[in-house]
């Protein structure tokens, strides 16, 4: 075997997409194709009476106005949720269900003449009543169990007495903590090109995962699966929203069968806000409680998050308080609230970014009222086992995350009482939390194909959203075959290839690694049986899937991220001028990429923590921040120093084949509540409700 894991190798598709060669989905050159302009609702809830599109239609180059007066039916019905993918609106009905919900559809030759057409079309409708207020629906919040990467787990959990505990306890926090409804902003908008031949579909679309897309558009259809090929070969960021088969998918594959041309559409910046989802609204009261000596006694972790009225998605933000410490009495509920809205999906760590804030920042606050060090309150609760079912970790190295972050950081260095320390005018403050994520790993599959001419091919149906698959799983067939990196070649993006789970919840790494392994290993015994290179192409398949072993353990991510920032006393202005983060996330596949995937995520934090927030018009139940101007992200001032810092080889022989935990979403958790846990070091002011912003601390 070679050495080539590990080695901080540049991304493979790094010059294809800054020299603009890298195809991107709405790039595919298909000739005759048509343009296709979504027209969306202003309403957040009503019925449609009328679409006039006859200007529209006279335009020059305009082909059609698809409505839901003249789309045609899809054979497998309007809502094909027995997918399992989020149910959409595709012109089948004349119900509005959500502001910015697709209505119409105007197709032209160019795109500039579909935007043009899309804006003469007039929708009437009847307006109904609605809410997009989570306070005015609390009351009718119900319980729901969780499913996402992990499985499937109860909405509510109870250990020990929980009551009894709280009721006793001589010190506690008890307190709500809000986190905002976001929008995941990927650079590249979502896009889709759908080409029939017949009774077959070729679709080319910026999704995370092509086989989900794929088994949509066949139940849609009622065409075999087999009929439907998904190509995704380069992916602008997707974070999460690209994980789902949407409403303009659906769309797209049914005007190009309606018309009998090849149709694309590209959603607009504004129409990327409510359509493909977004992190839901959370509110969680937290009740907390310790001993004398600082060792939790008591944990309550209640979440309440939104869902749209037409379908479930829950944001699981109390899973975190299941298993992140010691404590023999703990209880979590999960509840959802149905609003006017979009329904929202999975956005970066979804559940640990927004339950971590909350179970992080009342750490913090029991710490403080102690007087116990942070990271030494955390060390007296570490949970040496998985607290829900005893069993033990697969790994779990947070002990030295928090050694190697605190020593990395200058904890030592800190001041514990708030607003004690001042730098050229600016209150400064640290703080500090814990971060941790699933180590995810489900089945899947690779081809590895080798030529006379000693180069290797190793394809799988994986979606590489600019994580770097296309790097790292030439570095394991390398390393594993024992050839050279540079006579590898690895494929992907394509359901004609083995089969590989989509690119979410930090699951391809760890997955698509260990099927290219079994691959090459496979490929191996081949060639040694034939003594050596073959004379024609030898081609092995590598097929994985979790196994029993592996239920005994407790599989987890870690982490510690340590946050300074400065507040302007005067105008309430937080900057964090550092932020570093400390993380054992199994076998590190490559290391420039692992520091990337860090810092991605921690960048993310900051923006989680001070600026990121879908503002909604309750009067209006529109999304008022529908652009980039409006919804704000970290730009380069807003990022000072983000150093991120790994174990390079956390041995774990259980998580998986590989040894690998994914790294895609850990560096966002825990990064908000460790910079609100500083800025009350700085001001003495406690923000529970994200983002903090300088009307909060004035």
């Amino acid at each position: 075997m070679s050495d080539e894991i590990g080695k901080p190798y540049p991304r493979r598709d790094g010059r294809a997409k800054v020299t603009g060669e890298a195809v991107y989905s709405y790039e595919w050159p298909v000739p005759g194709i048509l343009y296709g302009v979504l027209v969306t609702s202003n309403l957040a809830k009503g019925r449609i009476t009328s679409v006039d599109s006859a200007a529209a239609e006279k335009e020059p180059g305009v082909i059609a106005v698809l409505t839901p007066f003249n789309a045609m039916k899809l054979p497998g019905g309007a809502k094909p949720a027995d997918t399992g993918d989020r149910v959409v609106q595709v012109l089948q009905d004349d119900q509005i269900l959500y502001s910015n919900q697709p209505v119409a559809l105007a197709v032209a030759d160019t795109f500039e003449r579909a935007l043009h057409a899309a804006a003469l079309v007039r929708v009437s409708a009847q307006p109904l009543p609605f809410t997009v207020r989570m306070a005015d629906e609390l009351h009718a919040a119900f319980p729901h169990d969780i499913r996402n990467a992990a499985g499937s787990q109860p909405a509510d959990q109870l250990r020990g007495d929980v009551e009894t505990a709280l009721r006793q306890a001589e010190h506690k926090v008890e307190a709500v903590y809000e986190t905002p409804p976001e929008t995941h902003n990927p650079l590249e908008p979502h896009a889709t090109l759908a080409v029939w031949n017949g009774d077959r579909l070729t679709v080319y679309d910026a999704t995370q995962g092509i086989f989900g897309v794929r088994k949509k558009l066949a139940k849609a259809f009622a065409v075999p699966p087999g009929n439907v090929r998904v190509i995704t070969k380069y992916v602008g960021g997707g974070f999460g929203c690209k994980g789902s088969a949407w409403s303009h998918v659906v769309i797209a594959a049914l005007a190009a069968k309606q018309l009998g041309r090849p149709v694309k559409i590209a959603l607009t910046r504004p129409q990327m806000f409510g359509i493909v989802g977004g992190r839901p609204q959370t509110q969680q009261k937290i009740s907390v409680a310790a001993d004398k000596d600082g060792r939790l006694i008591a944990l309550r972790h209640e979440s309440i998050s939104t869902t749209s009225q037409f379908d479930d998605f829950i944001e699981p933000a109390a899973l975190v308080s299941r298993h992140q410490y010691q404590c023999a009495n703990v209880e979590t509920k999960h509840r959802l609230v149905r609003l006017d809205i979009g329904t929202p999906t999975f956005m970066r760590a979804p559940g640990e970014s927004s339950g971590s804030f909350a179970l992080e920042s009342a750490i913090d606050e029991l710490a403080h009222e102690l007087g116990i060090d942070p990271v030494d309150f955390r060390l007296k609760n570490y949970a040496e086992t998985d607290p829900t079912e005893g069993k033990p970790f697969s790994s779990k190295s947070l002990r030295r995350c928090y050694e190697l972050g605190a020593e990395r950081f200058g904890w030592q260095k800190r001041t514990r009482r708030p607003e004690l320390v001042l730098r050229a005018g600016k209150l400064v403050g640290t703080g500090m939390a814990t971060a941790s994520y699933p180590a995810n790993y489900t089945k899947a599959s690779a081809l590895a194909r080798m030529r006379p001419d000693g180069t290797l091919l190793v394809q799988s149906g994986a979606v590489d959203i600019g994580g770097g698959t296309y790097t790292v799983m030439a570095q394991v067939a390398a390393e594993t075959l024992g050839v050279p990196y540079e006579k590898v070649r690895f494929d992907l993006g394509d359901t004609e290839m083995p089969e590989a789970p989509r690119s979410g919840g930090s699951i391809t790494a760890a997955s698509v690694a260990s099927a290219v392994e079994a691959a090459c290993r496979a490929l191996r015994q081949k060639l040694d049986a034939m003594g050596g290179r073959p004379r024609q192409p030898v081609e092995a398949l590598g097929e994985v899937a979790p196994s029993e072993e592996r239920k005994k353990y407790a599989l987890h991510s870690f982490g510690a991220q340590f946050a300074e920032v400065e507040v302007d006393p005067d105008l309430g202005m937080v900057r964090v001028t550092r932020l570093v983060g400390a993380f054992a996330a199994g076998r590190i596949l490559n290391a420039t990429l692992a520091r990337s995937q860090f810092m991605g995520g921690m960048v993310w934090g900051i923006g989680m923590a001070l600026h990121e927030h879908s503002v909604y018009d309750e009067k209006l139940g529109r999304i008022m921040t529908r652009d980039l101007a409006d919804y704000h992200v970290p730009s380069h001032k807003d990022v000072v120093i983000v150093d991120p810092i790994f174990i390079p080889v956390e041995k774990d022989d259980i998580v998986d084949p590989a040894g690998v935990k994914g790294i895609g979403e850990i560096g966002i958790t825990g990064a908000a509540a460790a910079i609100a846990n500083a800025v009350f070091n700085a001001t003495g002011k406690r923000v529970r409700a994200l983002p903090i912003t300088p009307d909060k601390l004035l």
